[in-house]
């Protein structure tokens, strides 16, 4: 193949099960080609060799790095010859991973199809923790707040609601409460025992930027309180001593990704625990 800077790159991910696996470590690797375009062709729920040629068909019409998780080693091998046909890279995102197991453990796998999505207790924990999150969203029926596992605190655009909804995802349940200037918080939030109260905060500018985006596309021109660099100052500073006063932990989320802040507040958690 020849030494070529490319714009963009085909990427086939290829999965007899939903393809999550897949498209995380693909999008992890091509984050960091910020000049590169990745292009996905997602192929979930493969199990049969003539799937597997249909796709060797769209990988020959576009080229591309080709990724799976297949746990027959018959279509395995059908893939890969297919790719070998047509020049294409070729790699098993999983059997790497296996091979150190199975080298430390002294065992070999017990191959499951989709064994990550098993309908096990902690797969109940996770929905039983989306439900929560979902009906306690933006300062819902406040009077259940004492069974959350964490309440985030914050301005509008603080990003609460993505962020509650990836910590439910791993079974975190996740109330969020907004800060409004006029409005008094809830009772309730005074009075937590058992949960995580965190804050969310970020620079005026960030929020004044993603506030305007968000009025152009309501087609509200008339809210220009809500887009006042003073007043979201005035919010963001009111968050902090909040959060000061009540001993709250604050995370800034001007430059972090919704896994970022995540992370932080799973720590912050996990920490919490152990304490």
């Amino acid at each position: 193949m020849p030494d070529r800077v490319h714009s963009y790159v085909h990427l086939h991910l290829v999965s007899d099960a939903t393809g999550e696996t897949l498209i995380a470590v693909a999008r992890a690797a091509a984050a960091q080609y910020s000049s590169v375009r990745a292009i996905e062709h997602v192929y979930p729920l493969v199990r049969t060799l003539k799937q597997v040629d249909k796709i060797a068909t769209d990988i020959e019409k576009a080229p591309g790095i080709v990724l799976y998780t297949l746990i027959s080693s018959d279509l395995s091998a059908r893939l890969e010859a297919h790719c070998r046909d047509y020049g294409a890279p070729c790699v098993s995102v999983l059997a790497p991973v296996l091979g150190v197991f199975q080298s430390y453990l002294g065992t070999e796998s017990t191959p499951r199809i989709g064994g990550q999505h098993v309908l096990n207790a902690d797969y109940f924990r996770r929905i039983d923790a989306l439900n929560y999150t979902l009906v306690h969203d933006d300062g819902q029926m406040t009077e259940t707040l004492e069974e959350a596992d964490v309440v985030l605190v914050g301005i509008s655009r603080t990003s609460k609601t993505p962020t509650g909804i990836y910590l439910a995802n791993r079974g975190i349940k996740t109330a969020n409460i907004p800060i409004v200037p006029g409005i008094p918080l809830p009772e309730q939030l005074d009075a937590l025992r058992s949960p995580l109260v965190v804050g969310l905060v970020a620079s005026p500018e960030r929020i004044v930027q993603i506030r305007q985006n968000r009025l152009l596309s309501l087609n509200d021109k008339d809210n220009t309180a809500y887009v006042d660099r003073l007043a979201v100052a005035d919010e963001i500073a009111f968050t902090r001593k909040l959060c000061a006063k009540n001993g709250w932990p604050t995370i800034d989320v001007t430059r972090r990704s919704i896994e970022e802040t995540a992370a932080a507040i799973l720590a912050l958690h996990q920490e919490r625990r152990n304490g």
